[in-house]
């Protein structure tokens, strides 16, 4: 309909940073009631294009229309003015306040402040929309899922129509997630209109009604998502035919590399992240670990590859081709006794950590200075050697194809995905017996994803014993040979991929049901000694 007025228009918008074109006369329509899936690679555009429609930038060219009518948005301030209010990946709340209190932070209140009236009025807003959530409880206490919803919910209670969500399942469980969309259901019915960013492609079918697709910063289609399949919308965001397909290799049964028993572990706060954690992983296979943020994953990593000490337990490894093939326990060895034996991080363990830039890489050095982290402990003389390393660089360039003007450049300057090219890449290189990953795909377009996956493969294939910590159920049960599912610090059971479901993974992460945890589960029998 040419006459129809939108409840969001961009017309032409563009946005350069230095010489960098992020936006480049980009359209954009959105109906009311409709709920717009915002597709594209990493560096396509679409979070700088929805943060200038939420006033955190501004355009260098084109135009902004809100029901119809120019507007100027300069601020977020003037963004809820109009109606629009956007839920970032990162939440913004007080702990110790309720989720009452901030929800109306920062509004103006007439009269004086009464909780009573506040929490009627949150209430108000959540049996309308059908969200679970308490008015008064405090912000400490709640999920990963209950802190979305309070930043959902902060949107609402200032009048906006019209909502950005960035990545709003990333963390989420399956049950979680269904119950979001029940509520974005709610919400389109009511007359909003939502705009979801997102790489899930499955859900993107699901939920929305069309999709805009993104590529190189423009606006390259727009479809009707009942028209759409996944490897459509994969060919249109990166411009030609895919044939992407997730395997899990069958391999050849190895010994067994690790053995944890009864892990217990504080995290930085002296908070028990890890309670009686016991798990055990063989060569050739991948073992993922599922569950909500916080639940000890990245102790579980850290304390694994030697960054921390448990308070209770035991950790064994076999390192093979040494003078004894047996499992040593870790905790009783000194950092030297590791060092000999050939089993610390520059050894046999190899660790690609969920921070990339701040604990797995120096942002402010090149790719050749970073390799140089990983192989300097090798060289006999006083100075480091850069010839190997930048070697070493160039190889991983050519192999992963990464994308950067130079060996030299700083790896800050990296695309997401090219930085965990360059991470993943130096890790495996140095050819370990287990390979610590931790959510490897994060943030990244499918495209980089895909390469991941394939790097880990390989790695099984080779005989590497892979713990993956991840939050795409569908990946963690098409990729992992077992899946260890964590529930606040706790195994509440370990489940064989090929037979378990989302569903089923989702109430184990939330300690809905717990799995008899057999003894075979957590010490597989296979190629044990």
């Amino acid at each position: 309909m040419e006459n129809e007025v939108f409840a969001v228009e961009m017309r032409g918008i563009s946005k350069s940073f230095g010489k960098v074109r992020a936006n480049d006369h980009v359209d954009l329509k959105l109906k009311k009631g409709e709920i717009l899936a915002l597709l594209g690679e990493n560096g396509s555009g679409k979070t700088t294009l929805m943060n200038m429609l939420s006033g955190i930038y501004y355009q260098d060219e084109g135009e902004v229309f809100v029901d119809g009518c120019p507007v100027s948005i300069r601020s977020p301030k003037d963004a809820f003015a109009h109606g629009i209010g956007m839920v970032h990946q990162h939440y913004l709340l007080v702990n110790v306040f309720t989720a009452a209190e901030n929800i109306v932070l920062g509004t103006k209140i007439k009269g004086s402040f009464s909780n009573r009236k506040v929490n009627e009025q949150v209430q108000e807003i959540v049996d309308r929309y059908g969200f679970d959530l308490d008015p008064k409880k405090k912000i400490y206490d709640m999920s990963v899922a209950e802190k979305q919803t309070v930043e959902i919910v902060k949107v609402l209670y200032r009048g906006a129509k019209i909502l950005i969500l960035d990545e709003p399942t990333a963390v989420l469980t399956p049950q979680e997630t269904q119950k979001l969309f029940q509520v974005l259901f709610h919400m389109k019915q009511d007359g909003k209109s939502i705009i979801i960013i997102t790489h899930k492609l499955n859900e993107v079918l699901e939920v929305s009604d069309r999709v805009e697709i993104l590529r190189h910063g423009s606006g390259v289609e727009t479809v009707r998502t009942e028209d759409a399949t996944v490897n459509s919308l994969t060919e249109a965001m990166v411009g030609k035919k895919m044939e992407l397909k997730l395997e899990r290799p069958e391999t050849q049964p190895g010994p067994g590399i690790l053995r944890a028993e009864h892990l217990r572990v504080r995290n930085s706060e002296q908070l028990l992240a890890l309670d009686d954690v016991s798990f055990a992983l063989n060569g050739g296979e991948i073992l993922g670990v599922a569950g909500i943020s916080g639940s000890g994953q990245k102790e579980l990593c850290d304390v694994v590859a030697g960054l921390i000490r448990p308070e209770k337990g035991k950790i064994f490894f076999r390192r093979e081709g040494g003078e004894k093939d047996e499992m040593m326990d870790l905790l009783t060895l000194s950092e030297e006794e590791r060092r000999k034996a050939g089993i610390s991080h520059f050894g046999a363990f190899a660790y690609v950590p969920e921070d990339r830039l701040g604990m797995g890489l120096v942002a402010s050095m090149g790719m050749t200075d970073n390799m140089l982290l990983r192989t300097y402990n090798r060289e006999k003389g006083i100075l480091a050697d850069r010839k190997t390393p930048n070697e070493m660089a160039k190889k991983l360039i050519q192999d992963l194809e990464i994308k950067t003007p130079g060996t030299e450049v700083p790896v800050r300057r990296l695309s997401g995905g090219n930085v965990q090219k360059v991470l993943l890449g130096r890790e495996i290189m140095c050819m370990p017996q287990l390979l610590i990953v931790s959510y490897p795909t994060r943030g990244l377009d499918i495209m980089s994803s895909y390469k991941v996956f394939e790097l880990v493969n390989e790695q099984k294939k080779k005989g590497v014993a892979v713990l993956y910590i991840g939050e795409d159920l569908d990946v963690l049960m098409e990729l992992c040979d077992r899946i260890m599912v964590l529930c606040g610090g706790k195994v509440s059971g370990i489940l064989d991929a090929r037979k378990t479901t989302k569903e089923e993974i989702g109430l184990l992460m939330t300690g809905t049901i717990q799995t008899e945890t057999r003894e075979e589960s957590v010490y597989p029998k296979r190629g044990e000694e």
